[in-house]
């Protein structure tokens, strides 16, 4: 089967630094892929590569048989694929409800801004639907801001999700979380996956996590990965241990 993404020879350098450095990667559809690494080690670099926040150094990123090297942020996101920050990015004065309409309303190209807010009954009801997905339904109404952390985290996927993305990029989604909030979106990260057959990428430091939800682990390390593998294979890997897991407390 084709994968849904297949990146080749990826460079990124900044004058003298090289973020990333001849990364070559698959991702086959209906995949939760986990990235890890130590500080520094290039995956938000890859993450903004892959979503066009920065532009490659040189190679190729191919994203349903199509190569979307170099294209917009806003292009890539209306081919498929969807992500989210480090830094919640949610839109503080709205409720939770409205800051999945708006979203939603992204991807209606016949949407006419002039439109009473009231008509947009579709719009609405597929935004009270992810809501619910997200676990997010009672607070609905609720200014962002107002929300838990790890409820802002949940809108923000929410929001992700409103764009109908085939990929979705989850970047150090339970940063900052308590332990519960941390269990309670390993296990949306999971449905999310099963219910909504998405494939997911996930950046995450928690190795509790990462060996949770992921189906294959690809490790990065100085801007290479340097071994991939099902979670299983990846704890028991030497390379892998004398680079990152054995100086993680949380493994």
């Amino acid at each position: 089967m084709e994968d849904l993404l297949t990146v080749r020879g990826l460079v990124k350098s900044f004058d003298a630094l090289m973020a990333v450095f001849e990364v070559d990667f698959n991702l086959p559809k209906n995949e939760i892929r986990a990235i890890i690494g130590p500080n520094g080690a290039g995956k938000t670099t890859f993450f903004n590569l892959l979503t066009g926040h920065l532009s490659p150094t040189r190679g190729k990123i191919v994203f349903r048989g199509e190569d979307i090297t170099g294209l917009s942020p806003a292009k890539i996101s209306h081919k498929g694929m969807s992500r989210s920050f480090q830094v919640t990015n949610i839109f503080p004065n709205f409720s939770a409800l409205e800051n999945i309409r708006i979203a939603v309303q992204s991807r209606n190209r016949f949407h006419n801004p002039l439109m009473h807010v009231s008509r947009l009954k579709e719009e609405r009801k597929k935004a009270e639907e992810i809501l619910e997905l997200v676990g997010l339904k009672e607070m609905a109404e609720s200014l962002a801001p107002n929300l838990s952390h790890g409820d802002q985290r949940h809108l923000e996927i929410g929001i992700a999700l409103a764009t109908n993305p085939i990929l979705l990029l989850l970047d150090e989604p339970t940063a900052g979380m308590s332990p519960a909030e941390t269990t309670t979106t390993a296990k949306l990260i999971k449905r999310i996956a099963r219910e909504e057959r998405l494939t997911i990428i996930i950046v995450e430091h928690d190795m509790a996590v990462v060996m949770e939800v992921a189906d294959t682990i690809s490790v990065f390390h100085q801007g290479s990965i340097i071994a991939e593998g099902s979670p299983d294979a990846i704890r028991k890997d030497e390379k892998v241990q004398e680079a990152y897991l054995k100086e993680t407390p949380t493994c």
